[in-house]
């Protein structure tokens, strides 16, 4: 792609793009009466313009029928979950049978790991990728304690190559078969919440079946993203949040995958609650749990219904819009991002490190960049300037151009920002 630093190269490319109509159905927020340049749908995605409504619908109903809206609501509590099925599934590349929403996003990995971490004999050990986000660390700790076991003996760490902020496809799998009857799951991002590294799950969950282990996936910076596809690929399980670039709100109700030859299986331990059990049989409140046989029977809770009406809105913009527009977009802008920070080096002079890979099949929407010599300061600058990115220690600055609400026009303007910031004196 060839890219230019103008404002002219930026409209035209708007201009152009069949997915800009999108940007319309969300809230900016808003500096100097314009809407800021946001780039952190990684951490937490823009609100889309029916959320509000979507959650007045709800309050209405509440008032109206009390707890009769379960059944007589617009859209019934009781069977609330099931209007994510079909969205859900696509979303990830699933049955669905696969896939269920519900819980929040670690609540959800917990579960899943008391299903599948079941370490037996010398078969006991965890591997995943260099700097997790720490709550999926300390869950692996939690559940190598929960087992008797102690972690620093069962927690493996793939750490990059010397100098190297990336992993190497084939150095994972040498793990993998370097751990061999040792390895009882492989639990990896999908994409690296630091690096912005997207892992190739294929590849990842066929080795780890070769060695007998179990491949499991946190999306919680992949689903929205990047295109999956989870059953096919033969993934065991995964789990996502839906507040980044789902844009379903701060703590929104979070997303589970159980491949089909599993959810199929009354046998395999999980932690049961009323909401798993058999549906037609619910309400005669009797014991001994007995499973749908679907990925609900993961469920403990009846759903959360403000958080779910909110996903709904979202999640239906990116059944709409689908995968491979906004992947095909998202390829574009970051790549476009990508050449404006070399023009910002080239005009301050300031050393910019780009450290997520830079072929497009091995990242999302998401570049992190180390900043030679900033501070946490440098991201109150921008926020003052009209910019939202976020930090991370030592010195990175994370930036994710959300296909559905960014524009080329966006990153360009950011260029022109930046390049000021840094030639200015702080």
């Amino acid at each position: 792609m060839t890219f230019s630093n103008n404002p002219e190269f930026a409209i035209q490319k708007d201009q152009q793009d069949p997915l800009a109509s999108y940007r319309q159905k969300f809230l900016f927020p808003q500096h100097d009466n314009k809407p800021m340049l946001y780039f952190t749908g990684n951490s937490l995605g823009l609100q889309p313009i029916g959320v509000r409504e979507a959650l007045l619908q709800e309050c209405a109903d509440w008032e109206k029928f009390g707890v009769e809206g379960h059944m007589l609501s617009k859209n019934p509590w009781y069977s609330y979950h099931e209007r994510f099925t079909q969205g859900s599934a696509k979303l990830v590349g699933a049955l669905e049978e696969e896939v269920v929403v519900m819980n929040q996003l670690t609540v959800n990995l917990q579960l899943l790991l008391i299903s599948f971490y079941r370490p037996s004999g010398k078969r006991n050990k965890i591997l995943f990728e260099h700097k997790p986000f720490p709550s999926d660390q300390y869950a692996f700790e939690s559940q190598a304690k929960l087992h008797g076991l102690n972690p620093e003996d069962v927690l493996v760490e793939m750490k990059p190559r010397t100098g190297e902020y990336n992993l190497h496809t084939e150095d994972i799998l040498s793990k993998i078969e370097e751990l061999g009857p040792e390895l009882a799951l492989v639990c990896f991002g999908g994409v690296n919440y630091f690096t912005g590294q997207f892992f190739h799950i294929e590849s990842i969950t066929q080795k780890t079946h070769s060695v007998g282990a179990i491949a499991g996936f946190d999306l919680a910076h992949t689903a929205g993203n990047l295109p999956l596809e989870l059953h096919n690929w033969n993934v065991d399980f995964a789990c996502w949040c839906t507040y980044k670039y789902l844009n379903s709100g701060p703590g929104s109700v979070g997303g589970v995958y159980i491949h089909q030859r599993h959810v199929k299986n009354p046998d395999l331990i999980r932690l049961a609650g009323w909401w798993g059990h058999d549906k037609s049989t619910r309400f005669n409140m009797e014991p001994n749990f007995q499973p749908m046989k679907t990925a609900e029977s993961w469920q403990l809770s009846n759903a959360p219904i403000m958080s779910m009406a909110v996903h709904k809105v979202a999640l239906d913009l990116f059944s709409e819009a689908g995968m491979p527009a906004i992947r095909k977009k998202s390829v574009e802008l970051t790549a476009y991002l990508e050449y404006i920070l070399g023009e910002v080096q080239n005009e301050t002079g300031v050393a910019l490190e780009i450290i997520t890979p830079s072929n497009p099949e091995e990242r999302g929407a998401q570049l992190s960049v180390i900043v030679l010599g900033a501070t946490k300061s440098l991201v109150s600058r921008l926020w003052d300037a009209g910019v939202v990115v976020d930090w991370r220690e030592p010195n990175v600055i994370r930036m994710a151009p959300a296909p559905l609400y960014n524009s080329f026009t966006d990153i360009y303007s950011f260029g022109k920002v930046f390049s000021n910031l840094l030639q200015a004196k702080p």
